[in-house]
């Protein structure tokens, strides 16, 4: 017995000094928490946590209301706070209006009907170097039927401020030289799939193409990589009647089109 103690210690020793697989003393929890008490006592800065999507919605008798834009705007300050004010200032005038609509609709003898306002951005692209966010607005204020509006922001992620879209071409004379025979074209193809019918050029303004450059533009992507197309988006009234709806229309990004980006901004989209 005498003899085996030393070696079951030695056998011990030896355990004890070699590499572990298991964690150290402590739950996994505890061992986060250390390691970053030792980032933060060595400067390390802490990451900051993820964004999350901002969603607001709220009703009165007067309006409902919402405002919604996704992690990747909650992510970029300056975003937030245009976001913010546009929310409340949309909000405030649409609240005014409802109120003084159902004022008038109480004097006149008519029945009020609840007002809406309801703004939703979405991603259409997110590549190194630009973020492209579209909103849609649903607004309905006690007609026969709501509209519906379009807006479009573009964040330079390389220079970290917002820009325009028409700010990234040469001319929006040349722009629109580039991408109106693509665009009539499709857009033209999405009528006749809406009518049922090829369009035929006449005195009708429905069959007439619309001006681009009037629209919103909105650079997208399918892969996350560069921007590879415009969506030309049409709303209601604009190329057909209400019933039609909006037209998404999307022109590839083509040698011409290519040819009217400046220079500095030409590494954020495919070269044909």
């Amino acid at each position: 017995m005498r003899t085996a103690i030393p070696a079951m210690a030695a056998v011990l020793m030896i355990a004890a000094c070699s590499p572990s697989q298991e964690p150290p003393n402590g739950t996994v929890a505890e061992n986060e928490a250390a390691s970053r008490f030792a980032d933060k006592m060595s400067g390390t800065p802490e990451p900051s946590p993820p964004a999350k999507p901002f969603a607001q919605s709220d009703k009165s008798e007067f309006l409902e209301f919402s405002y919604a834009y996704p992690a990747q705007a909650a992510a970029i300050p300056f975003l937030v706070e245009k976001f913010g004010k546009q929310a409340t200032a949309s909000k405030a005038d649409a609240l005014k209006m409802a109120k003084e609509d159902s004022g008038s609709a109480k004097q006149s003898g008519y029945p009020f009907r609840l007002h809406s306002l309801e703004t939703k951005w979405s991603v259409e692209a997110d590549t190194p170097r630009f973020l492209t966010l579209e909103a849609q607005t649903y607004v309905y204020t006690g007609g026969a039927h709501g509209m519906t509006g379009y807006d479009v922001v573009l964040w330079d992620k390389t220079r970290r401020r917002e820009t325009s879209v028409k700010a990234l071409m040469t001319t929006t004379a040349a722009f629109s030289a580039a991408i109106r025979e693509p665009f009539c074209k499709e857009l033209d193809r999405q009528r006749a799939e809406k009518r049922g019918a090829p369009v035929k050029r006449g005195d009708d303004e429905f069959t007439q193409c619309i001006d681009p450059m009037e629209q919103v533009l909105v650079p997208t992507s399918k892969d996350g990589r560069l921007i590879d197309s415009i969506t030309v988006v049409v709303g209601p009234y604009s190329a057909g009647p209400y019933a039609e709806g909006s037209y998404d229309v999307t022109v590839p990004v083509d040698a011409a089109m290519w040819k009217t980006i400046k220079t500095e901004y030409q590494d954020g989209f495919v070269k044909p």
